[in-house]
């Protein structure tokens, strides 16, 4: 048993100042890129396009959503994928047999769909290997790829029997997260405002995921570096993993872990990584939908706390608001409407601001209006639009 008199402590000032300056956030990394940013993170949500090109816009010096693009689409040092969770990431391309390695690795979830409509493991795999030889050398719609999952499966794949946005969506979509992992799915360029997918393996000859044991363990390094200390139970909760899994998993790295103190409760560091920042937490941002800082961060009633919980999760769920970030912890909240090339923020502070917070937070919309091209406006104000579902 751990004898906790023993144990290195930090305060949650510390905490802050670690991760903000690990994330880019208390000042951007000089000479970053868009993938060294995204790596730092451990990937950038993209559910919203143009809430991952803020997220990295402001923690690489100078960067605009142009740079973003050209990342994506040009110089394919970014990935857009299947991530952590299951949801819609940019992942760094030479970081992607990792995260394959990991992702494919991790138990499935409790089922959530009923039996009539999951697919059984023999179907999922069959599934996967339709889209596999589909996207091989094509760059495919969502319905052009039902149509070739169907011919390479049967009619069963595309019973439209999964509810989605008021309508029904075929039973083979419910494996697009795991054909991604896999390795065998990525996005492939909008065309025109439909969205194809295709193979990473076009750009990235010879790709294979790591092997998991080497995966998971390099992501549990990067994970604890980016958002340490914390816990298995945080950890499984970021990759929506079992808590037992990740328990185990933690426990077969025992000997590269130490265990913490923060504010009195225990988490877990890489071994040696207990040093405070030189510097406390500083700094204003405002940070977009589902920005990594915010999903990442634990423990939640520190990262939100009195009416920030309220008013800026969605029943406990981090990312559905863009946050107003004051010394790493969350102040407030924000909402970017574009007209044109005009851009207004409206900014609702949940605290009083001192002079130099609301010329801070001017600061900071600039950088908005600068990564996203166009010229902004703020009001502090009360924000009525609700969270991103």
């Amino acid at each position: 048993m751990t004898d906790r008199s023993t144990l290195p402590r930090l305060s949650w000032s510390d905490v802050c100042a670690r991760r903000l300056e690990r994330h880019g956030l208390s000042a951007p990394v000089p000479d970053s890129t868009p993938a060294d940013a995204v790596a730092a993170m451990c990937g950038a949500h993209a559910q919203v396009l143009s809430a991952a090109e803020v997220s990295i816009g402001l923690r690489v010096s100078g960067a605009t959503r142009a740079d973003v693009g050209d990342a994506l689409w040009r110089g394919r040092s970014l990935v857009k994928t299947f991530g952590p969770r299951g949801t819609v990431h940019l992942l760094p391309a030479r970081d992607l047999p990792l995260w394959a390695g990991a992702l494919s690795a991790i138990p499935p979830a409790s089922p959530t769909m009923p039996a009539d409509v999951r697919l059984t493991p023999g179907q999922a795999d069959e599934v996967v290997a339709a889209i596999t030889a589909a996207v091989t050398d094509a760059e495919l719609t969502v319905d052009e790829l039902s149509a070739e999952v169907a011919a390479r499966t049967g009619p069963w794949a595309v019973d439209p029997v999964m509810p989605a946005f008021g309508g029904s969506w075929p039973r083979w979509r419910q494996v697009m997260h795991l054909a991604a992992h896999r390795g065998a799915l990525c996005f492939g360029p909008n065309r025109g405002r439909k969205v194809t997918y295709t193979s990473p393996q076009r750009w990235l000859p010879g790709f294979q995921p790591a092997p998991a044991s080497e995966a998971l363990a390099d992501l549990v390094r990067r994970y604890l570096h980016a958002y340490g200390p914390a816990t298995p139970q945080q950890f499984a909760q970021w990759l929506a993993a079992p808590r037992r899994w990740a328990t185990a998993l933690f426990d077969s790295l025992a000997s590269e872990l130490e265990q913490v103190e923060v504010d009195g409760d225990p988490a877990w560091v890489r071994a040696g990584d207990t040093a405070p920042s030189a510097t406390g937490p500083h700094g204003v941002q405002l940070l977009p939908y589902f920005d990594a800082y915010t999903v990442g961060c634990h423990p939640r009633e520190l990262l939100f706390p009195g009416p920030a919980a309220q008013r800026a999760l969605a029943g406990g769920q981090a990312g559905n608001f863009p946050v107003l970030l004051i010394d790493g912890t969350v102040a407030g909240v924000w909402h970017g409407r574009r007209s044109g090339r005009r851009l207004h923020v409206t900014v609702e502070p949940l605290r009083p601001l001192s002079d130099a917070a609301r010329r801070a937070v001017g600061d900071r919309v600039e950088r908005l209006g600068e990564i996203l091209e166009c010229k902004p406006q703020v009001i502090l104000g009360p924000v009525h639009v609700g969270g991103h579902a």
